[in-house]
């Protein structure tokens, strides 16, 4: 077998499809947009390049593709680096995936780094983020898929888990709506709290607004990293399809931004026919078919510390869920509620007290080296 650097067009387009070849006769797969996939990999598109680095690797058999690998590393706070290796891909042959583990791990101990988390993205975690070892199955937009194997050949290598997320998934008809009506009356006719919804017309507003709650609410977690208004004002020109104003709320207490709850709708069906590619298809299947979208994923949930364990996520939620009672959303019947670390207790609680059940789990493994 065949280590081999991915470089040229060719090796690029290889690290793309061989997914395809590897997952042919699983039903669930769904391959993400090769666009998406080569920003990762953009220093015009990924900030984390500003200050990292990222290679990519195929192993071959006979010229063959077998498995791929990335590994990548951010050091604009030299004290905290953000180490990783991702997009991993492999048969299942524990020789194969130790090889590709190994190269990645060589390559990142010649940079001086001792440790390493994966399977991860080099970038936010609400994208390709942790390894599936429960729900192989409804696999939502930019979400990790692979098959159950794959956890003994990460934990065979000697990967330990670092810490596991959660996605829950909420049905219309399993919502405790008597017991959060009562707990979100308090907050919600408290005139020092104001919920709006997100408006397009208004976006500069709110991206002002997303970008105080976002630094301030996550600025003392291991892998923040600020953002600027023109990050988010791109991230939000590429959701505005997928994210209808409504299913979108901010608070703010006393005239200051305080929260968000941010939904997209999963289109991730939608995509299982586009081979990898937006393309003209693709988005006229898209906008043919998004009134049939019936499931809305929770992306990010953020409170300002001040302002936690008052009952500002309550609002929220109950906020969108009064709006999903209602056309042009009526048709909506369930919500997935993603990436709760179980460092995280109290927002796992509460999805459990809102009627949600765990659909799918993700495994973070940390490495040392």
């Amino acid at each position: 077998m065949e280590i081999v650097e991915v470089i040229s067009l060719k090796e690029q387009k290889e690290f793309l499809n061989f997914p395809v070849q590897l997952y042919a006769n699983d039903s669930s797969f769904i391959r993400h947009l090769d666009d998406d996939i080569n920003a990762v990999f953009d220093k015009s598109r990924n900030r984390f390049l500003a200050f990292g680095e990222a290679k990519r690797w195929l192993l071959q058999d006979a010229g063959r593709t077998v498995g791929k690998i990335a590994a990548f590393y951010h050091t604009e706070k030299p004290e905290k680096p953000f180490v990783g290796m991702g997009f991993f891909d492999c048969i299942n042959n524990q020789s194969a995936a130790n090889l590709l583990f190994q190269q990645a791990m060589d390559w990142l101990k010649s940079k001086r780094f001792s440790s390493a988390l994966a399977p991860i993205n080099f970038g936010d975690r609400d994208s390709y983020w942790g390894l599936m070892v429960q729900g192989f199955q409804n696999v939502s937009y930019r979400e990790n898929y692979n098959p159950p194997y794959y956890q003994k050949l990460f934990e065979n290598f000697g990967f330990k888990k670092d810490f596991e997320q959660t996605t829950s998934k909420l049905l219309r008809a399993d919502f405790n709506l008597e017991r959060f009506s009562k707990l979100a009356s308090r907050v919600l006719s408290n005139p020092k709290y104001e919920f709006r919804h997100l408006d397009m017309k208004k976006k500069e507003s709110f991206i002002k607004d997303f970008l105080y709650i976002y630094n301030k609410a996550w600025q003392s977690h291991e892998f923040f990293r600020p953002m600027s208004e023109e990050q988010v004002r791109k991230q939000l020109q590429l959701m505005a399809p997928i994210a209808p104003n409504k299913l979108n709320w901010f608070v703010y207490a006393n005239g200051e931004p305080a929260g968000f709850f941010i939904n997209v709708l999963n289109i991730n069906p939608i995509f299982k026919a586009a081979n990898g590619k937006f393309n003209l298809l693709t988005k006229l299947r898209f906008l043919f078919l998004k009134s049939q979208i019936k499931t809305i994923r929770g992306i990010v949930f953020g409170v300002i510390p001040e302002y936690h364990n008052l009952g500002l996520e309550v609002g929220m939620i109950m906020k969108m869920y009064e709006q999903l009672q209602t056309p042009p959303l009526r048709h909506i019947d369930s919500t997935e509620l993603a990436w709760v670390g179980d460092f995280n207790p109290k927002m796992l609680s509460m999805f459990n007290s809102l009627g949600a059940k765990i659909a799918k789990v993700h495994y973070t493994y940390r490495i040392d080296f």
